[in-house]
């Protein structure tokens, strides 16, 4: 597996108030969360990167205001047809 360095300088953890271990897992979620809200990565793949498993992923994008599901009025109202 790969890996992505990101130069922070000391500081950064003090200002943000996390530990670097904290600040990194924050980090990770964050960057697995936008790329699934994109709809780049699906949400088990988020999951997988951001250390987490699905649901605890889905959870967490849902108390920040990001939706798991995102369909258009059309995709809706077959979602919701009584066929």
């Amino acid at each position: 597996m790969g890996s992505l360095t990101i130069p922070l300088s000391d500081d950064l953890w003090l200002a943000l108030g996390r530990s670097p271990g904290e600040l990194q897992q924050e980090l990770r979620f964050l960057l697995a969360l936008k790329l699934f809200e994109l709809q780049r990565l699906t949400a088990g793949k988020a999951a997988e990167i951001a250390g987490l498993g699905k649901l605890a992923f889905l959870d967490q994008a849902a108390k920040i205001g990001v939706a798991s599901i995102d369909l258009d009025a059309a995709q809706l109202d077959d979602e919701l047809r009584d066929d």
